[in-house]
């Protein structure tokens, strides 16, 4: 670990997330960024379909707090759907996009491990997988 002195408990509350990391049809909010973990949240619109990204080598999760969050990534045909309760694993580099198939707005909380890019957004969807 290094001479570093401990960081202070803290608690950042709703009003102090910032916007973060824009991808077309989402709405992340920070709370914080470290060198090795960034933490925050995803809203995503009732209907919204986010363009294609990734994160670069960090390994993502995350909780859904409300709604369903639709995943579509590199590698697999279709969509796994996650709603609230459930956790989901993004693994570093793996190109995806998410989307909201309902009529409300869904709600994730999100930790980032590994100090890459936050986001990386690209032009074109991944070639599905075939067998």
């Amino acid at each position: 670990m290094g001479l570093e002195l401990p960081r202070p408990v803290r608690v950042v509350g709703p009003d102090d997330l910032v916007t973060a990391d824009p991808t077309p049809g989402m709405h992340r909010e920070r709370a914080f960024e470290l060198p090795l973990l960034w933490a925050g949240q995803v809203e995503t619109a009732a209907g919204a379909v986010s363009g294609w990204h990734h994160h670069d080598r960090n390994e993502s999760s995350l909780y859904v707090v409300r709604g369903v969050l639709r995943l579509e990534f590199e590698g697999h045909e279709g969509y796994l759907d996650a709603v609230a309760g459930d956790f989901v694993h993004v693994p570093a580099w793996t190109v995806h996009r998410e989307s909201n198939p309902t009529t409300e707005p869904s709600l994730a909380v999100i930790a980032r491990v590994g100090g890459g890019v936050p986001t990386v957004n690209v032009e074109q969807a991944p070639p599905p997988h075939r067998s």
